[in-house]
């Protein structure tokens, strides 16, 4: 059976992969800093699914945590989900300087770390896939978290280059960038989206469909569904200094 390691197992779209590619017939390998969520979480997978699941505790913002991660990653997987992510509950500023470099690691070095030491199986075997969620944040102007977030696109499509340019066309990495998804991301980082569109909200596990039918079909930038799709193209096309005004406002409200 094939296996996938997932980062943010337990939670929101985590949680949603982990569901479909447990139906879908994969063996798991759950990576989240709560053990006794995680354990649950194994368990009830593996009792629905049939499926093997390893629970590994990890915190990917300290080094064992990278480097048990990196570990299992080299050890063998077929496709590696880097998920795990968080917001701020402030604006830049007002958010201690250390909670920032965290969200670095986790959003940038951790994906950089884990894509690098899972490419060289995948590119020996001839196949395997690699999907780093991202955000349509990384289009617009939403600090160190839509920062981060623009590097995951941009590394995604490096490296979707760099492998097709050595002819890996078996091996496939794509960044995901969905919109407001319906998970604990927003209460976790103090947001008030209670103003937010209805009409805005996407349902987690849609957008794990679209991920994957996306990776299927070798696209390197997914984005869910047509309504976000029109906000990433108009933020191509407007003055970004106006993107900058809407942007840094929109959806931003904290508790």
């Amino acid at each position: 059976m094939p296996t996938a390691l997932i980062t943010g197992a337990t939670a929101g779209i985590g949680a949603a992969f982990a569901r479909r590619l447990a139906s879908d017939g994969f063996d798991l390998v759950l990576l989240a800093r709560d053990a006794e969520r995680l354990d649950r979480t194994a368990r009830d997978l593996a009792d629905r699914y049939a499926v093997r699941v390893e629970a590994l505790p990890a915190d990917l913002a300290a080094d064992e945590g990278l480097a048990a991660a990196e570990r299992r990653v080299r050890d063998g997987v077929d496709l590696l989900v880097n998920n795990a992510g968080f917001g701020h509950g402030g604006l830049f500023l007002t958010v201690p300087l250390e909670n920032e470099l965290v969200m670095l690691r986790v959003h940038c070095e951790a994906v950089l770390r884990l894509t690098h030491a899972a490419l060289p199986g995948m590119l020996e075997r001839g196949r395997g896939g690699i999907i780093n969620v991202s955000s349509t944040a990384a289009f617009l102007v939403r600090g160190t978290y839509g920062a981060s977030k623009a590097w995951v696109v941009s590394f995604s499509k490096a490296v979707a280059a760099d492998i097709a340019a050595r002819g890996g066309h078996g091996v496939r990495v794509m960044a995901l960038c969905p919109g407001f998804v319906r998970t604990e991301f927003h209460e976790r980082a103090g947001m008030d989206v209670s103003r937010f569109p209805e009409a805005m909200w996407l349902d987690k596990d849609m957008v794990v469909d679209t991920a994957l039918r996306d990776l299927r079909r070798g696209v390197h930038v997914s984005v869910p569904a047509a309504r976000y799709k029109a906000v990433v193209g108009l933020s191509r096309l407007v003055p970004s200094s106006l993107v900058a005004r809407v942007s840094s406002r929109l959806g931003r409200r904290y508790r």
